[in-house]
């Protein structure tokens, strides 16, 4: 059965406790991740400016500045709209994968239910998709949603699925995406080898989130890392390059040291004050 969740949303990004009901200590994987800077300016500025051009009050706006400026304030939270739904169907479509998992391992599950929630959504493309790549593949699953952790370091995350493939233990994560002028499933964004760099890193998994238990990491020497592609016009698995597994390492650590800075100087009160004047000779 999924164990209840240990992440929680924290001034200091997604953290993770040990066990329900206990402080959390660490950030998460995508925590850690999301301290390298992203430039999303010009995608921004690009869906305000598609809002705009959409909106059916446009024409009846013009040459009014205030129902002009209606238009341009609803325009300019189109990222943060696109971002949520994305967000909730990527929630969806994994919740779909992990629920197929799950019943393949005998343990409860409601595929059926999950896929009702896409297709209320318009979304059960997805899971049509994800059921043909599952078939093609034959996965044998030996772990879903696995949390892990990694004293060393000091991080924890969840993983989508271990499974095993063609006689291969692969750690797997699932990546919802949306589909490309061509009808193609938009590419991986290649710091998914990072994220599961830092699962095959771990050095425990949870065994029972209210007690509070954990066992040692059984997956840290997998064979393959793969990145999976989700979407509504076909499945793609892409495998992390070996070569640089070990420099995705190094910067996942360069990550965790940064965010730990950061939280650092978010306790310690502020940075700059006013200087005065020096004394008049």
């Amino acid at each position: 059965m999924t164990q209840p969740r240990l992440a929680e949303q924290t001034a200091y990004g997604r953290m993770y406790a040990r066990a329900v009901g206990e402080t959390a200590t660490v950030p998460s994987i995508t925590t850690v991740l999301s301290r390298a800077a992203v430039d999303l300016g010009g995608w921004h500025g690009w869906l305000a400016a598609q809002a705009v051009l959409e909106d059916s009050r446009l024409p009846g706006a013009l040459g009014s500045p205030s129902r002009m400026k209606t238009v341009a304030r609803d325009a300019a939270g189109a990222a943060e709209r696109y971002r949520d739904q994305a967000a909730e169907r990527g929630d969806r479509v994994h919740n779909y994968c992990e629920q197929i998992a799950l019943h393949a391992m005998g343990q409860p599950a409601d595929p059926e239910q999950a896929r009702a929630a896409l297709r209320d959504c318009g979304e059960e493309a997805y899971a049509a998709r994800f059921d043909e790549w599952w078939a093609l593949y034959s996965p044998t699953p030996l772990a879903a949603e696995v949390t892990v952790w990694n004293h060393t370091v000091g991080y924890a995350g969840t993983l989508d699925l271990v499974a095993e493939i063609a006689g291969k233990v692969c750690l797997i994560d699932y990546k919802t995406k949306g589909t490309d002028r061509n009808g193609r499933v938009k590419a991986l964004d290649p710091k998914v080898v990072t994220q599961l760099v830092a699962g095959l890193k771990a050095e425990e998994q949870l065994v029972d989130a209210e007690s509070g238990t954990w066992e040692p990491w059984a997956y840290g020497q997998a064979d393959l890392l793969l990145g999976v592609a989700v979407g509504p016009t076909e499945v793609v698995a892409q495998q992390a390059v070996p070569e640089v597994l070990a420099a995705h390492w190094h910067k996942f650590c360069a990550l965790h040291r940064v965010w730990t800075h950061e939280a650092t100087l978010a306790t310690a009160g502020a940075s700059l004050r006013p200087v005065p004047p020096p004394p008049a000779p």
